[in-house]
């Protein structure tokens, strides 16, 4: 059997025309191939599917339920292209975003969040909560289309992209007389109790923020280890410590705790947005990518 959907739209012409003449004339074709290819088709399904005569052409039983299911499959046929033409697109499908908990408090994360989801209602936005070091691995896999983390050493197959450099800021109990001044140094801070993450978290903020210390030959005394960065801000906030966190941060105002600026220049954090360079991405995440790129650029 070799059935071509050019068959199916043939007959569903005449079927639904009842005429030969004026099927031909709505399919710009002429009258005696579409007789023939009409016959062809009766040939391969082994049943008469219209009933000729001189002056008329009616369905048969076969040519009815023919006509119906004609009809599905074309609809279906049209149904999937539309869904892969949108798909290729990058009107619809899955968008896979891991993120660090701190990437929704920068306003061109949120913000491009909003709007591509504004823009493309049919794209499933699939975001998952993940460190930077744990991000690793899924986008290597392949289940994670992007990835938004703090700087870190990464391997080879993946690419990146800087989309925010910002300060770090000094978070102090509003009471601490640190809490006065206009700036405080990383040696004043060091001297404090420091609230600061569990290095077996994954963050990448704990290589970044120590990172820094060191360069400056500090090493903080570190008296509460905690996993999330907003445990950090309500640790402090209850008095128990000093601690540093990038400035998107600062978007989480408690009446207890003030963000003083640090006195060092190089007291920055960098937010990356990271790839796989092995793995084909797909047109929305590409178009998410371009659309963060220009929210952070504008």
């Amino acid at each position: 059997m070799n059935i071509e959907l050019r068959h199916l739209r043939y007959f569903i012409a005449v079927a639904e025309e009842l005429h030969f003449g004026h099927a031909a004339a709505r399919l710009n074709i002429s009258q005696p191939p579409l007789s023939q290819q009409i016959q062809i088709l009766e040939q391969q399904i082994g049943a008469k599917l219209l009933a000729r005569t001189n002056r008329s052409v009616s369905l048969t039983p076969a040519g009815r339920q023919f006509l119906a299911d004609s009809r599905q499959i074309l609809s279906q046929v049209d149904d999937a292209v539309s869904r892969a033409a949108r798909l290729h697109q990058g009107e619809t499908g899955d968008l896979r975003i891991g993120f660090t908990s701190s990437a929704p408090f920068i306003t061109a994360v949120s913000d491009t969040l909003s709007s591509f989801r504004q823009r493309y209602p049919d794209v499933h936005i699939q975001t998952r909560e993940i460190n930077t070091r744990e991000q690793i691995a899924p986008l290597n896999e392949g289940k994670l289309d992007l990835g938004l983390m703090r700087n870190t050493l990464l391997p080879d197959t993946l690419a990146w992209q800087v989309i925010l450099r910002e300060p770090l800021l000094a978070m102090i109990h509003r009471d601490h007389p640190l809490a006065a001044k206009p700036g405080v140094s990383l040696a004043e801070l060091a001297r404090e109790p420091f609230v600061f993450f569990d290095p077996h978290v994954g963050t990448g903020l704990y290589d970044d923020i120590l990172g820094l210390l060191r360069r400056y030959h500090l090493t903080p005394l570190i008296t509460q280890e905690v996993g999330e960065a907003m445990t950090i801000i309500g640790l402090v906030a209850a008095g128990l410590g000093v601690s540093i966190l990038p400035a998107s941060f600062r978007r989480v105002q408690l009446k207890e705790m003030r963000w003083v600026p640090i006195l060092e220049t190089d007291a920055v954090s960098e937010m990356w947005l990271v790839w796989a360079k092995h793995h084909e991405q797909g047109t929305a995440a590409q178009r998410f990518r371009q659309q963060l790129i220009s929210a952070v650029n504008a």
